[in-house]
């Protein structure tokens, strides 16, 4: 246990370490879920390992559960974060403060109250937007940046409303989740309807049922995860106001860009290299949006070499 939750409860429920289903043999071994007081706002957080920290940051409608395959692996090189956001499985769920500015102010605080100053980032679909907004508004404190499987709106170039219909099928949702409470009661009693039309049609491997089901019941469980699900994308404006901004300032660090073969594929190290030098692109064959859950070995081999530099200079 450490300083940032000696003095909060421990987790529980399906979210938590304890509970949460299927996890890799000796799991709980090596990770342990805590709450971490970011100074106003509590973060669920699944900690393990030993090395120099990394920080990992899943998408939606995710939890950190998106990274269990992956994370026992990279538990040998790294101190291992793998957190919920706000809004987000365990942590706690503001009515506001959903922008990436926000967001990745969370992040530093919370790897603050950990006591890492410097650490590496890995962060899928909405992970990503808070990845680009963290590195371009605090380049001191984060040393390479891997990103996976999104667009970054105010970035990448916005597709016309009147698109193909290919197009319409993978981004309809944008639209959709940016409305005010309409959504949160269309899809109330059919979450899994909803999130698991999201998860099937963006995989090119299907998820297991049962993470699928994890995800889901996770949201239909609490109105208010619901409702943050959304909140990440009726701050969108604000967002892309920023990044309009940060766009003009080019990042100074490594990046590695991964795409799925089958969804995004290299468009994803192409937004990236609109703002960055040192871009690395990868794409993984055979995959869809989920690469640490539908390719996690071929994700870990990216990972690992490129994060080998951080992980051998933090070791230095």
């Amino acid at each position: 246990m450490t300083l940032a939750s000696k003095h909060l409860p421990m987790p529980e429920g399906p979210g938590s370490v304890s509970q949460a289903p299927n996890l890799p043999d000796r799991f709980a071994d090596s990770f342990t879920s805590q709450y971490v007081d970011t100074g106003g706002l509590r973060l669920h957080a699944v900690t393990g390992g030993e090395g120099p920290p990394l920080l990992l940051h899943a998408g939606w409608p995710q939890t950190w559960y998106a990274w269990r395959l992956v994370m026992p692996a990279l538990a040998q090189n790294f101190q291992v974060v793998a957190v919920d956001p706000r809004g987000v499985g365990l942590s706690d769920k503001p009515l506001d403060g959903y922008d990436t500015g926000t967001l990745a102010r969370d992040m530093v605080a919370l790897m603050d109250t950990l006591g890492h100053q410097r650490f590496a980032m890995v962060g899928h679909d909405v992970g990503m937007w808070t990845g680009y907004a963290l590195a371009a508004d605090h380049p001191d404190r984060i040393d390479r940046l891997a990103v996976a499987e999104a667009a970054i709106p105010g970035l990448t170039p916005t597709p016309p409303l009147f698109g193909s219909q290919e197009a319409n099928d993978r981004l309809w949702h944008f639209a959709f989740n940016r409305l005010t409470d309409i959504n949160e009661q269309l899809i109330s009693g059919r979450e899994h309807l909803f999130f698991g039309h999201q998860f099937a049609t963006k995989s090119a491997k299907a998820l297991p049922d049962y993470a699928v089901q994890h995800y889901v019941d996770t949201l239909a469980a609490d109105p208010e995860a619901r409702r943050c699900s959304f909140e990440f994308y009726r701050a969108l404006d604000m967002t892309i106001e920023q990044n309009q901004k940060r766009k003009t300032r080019r990042l100074p660090l490594p990046v590695l860009a991964i795409g799925g073969a089958e969804n995004l594929g290299a468009s994803v190290g192409a937004t990236m290299k609109l703002v960055a030098d040192d871009v690395e692109s990868i794409v993984l064959p055979e995959c869809g949006h989920y690469p640490a859950e539908e390719a996690p070995e071929a994700m870990l081999s990216a990972l690992t070499a490129f994060l080998s530099p951080y992980r051998d200079g933090a070791d230095a």
